[in-house]
């Protein structure tokens, strides 16, 4: 099972990105899906989640309103539409499916099979 973000790079202050999280080797179209973010000597932080249908999403205070997950389930991918970007949106971006139900869907400690990440530098 490998999970691949992309579609990270370099920005300006306003800038526009989009990221896309493929999956080979198995389907998530069963799954809630999350995207996380870790900027350096910061632990992951929750980004945006998204329900196996797609029907509900749910963000972070810090991107509501300037970031949009969605899915594609016939292409078993999930992307992160990112616009107004800030320097502060600076980091790794991780996307995993939501694995585990014991708490809330904002903890990383929820969702399993990380693949690699994509970076997004966002200069001022």
């Amino acid at each position: 099972v490998q999970l691949q973000a992309s579609g990270g790079g370099l920005v300006r202050t306003g800038g526009s990105l989009r990221l896309s999280c493929a999956a080979s080797g198995r389907t998530f179209s069963n799954y809630a899906m999350g995207w996380f973010r870790q900027a350096p000597g910061k632990e992951r932080e929750f980004v945006a989640a998204i329900s196996m249908s797609g029907g509900s999403t749910y963000y972070a205070d810090s991107v509501q309103g300037r970031f949009t997950i969605s899915r594609e389930h016939a292409k078993n991918t999930v992307y992160l539409q990112m616009n107004s970007l800030k320097p502060e949106d600076t980091a790794v971006y991780y996307c995993a499916p939501r694995i585990y139900y014991s708490g809330s869907y904002r903890q990383a400690a929820e969702y399993d099979y990380w693949g690699q990440g994509t970076q997004v530098t966002v200069s001022s």
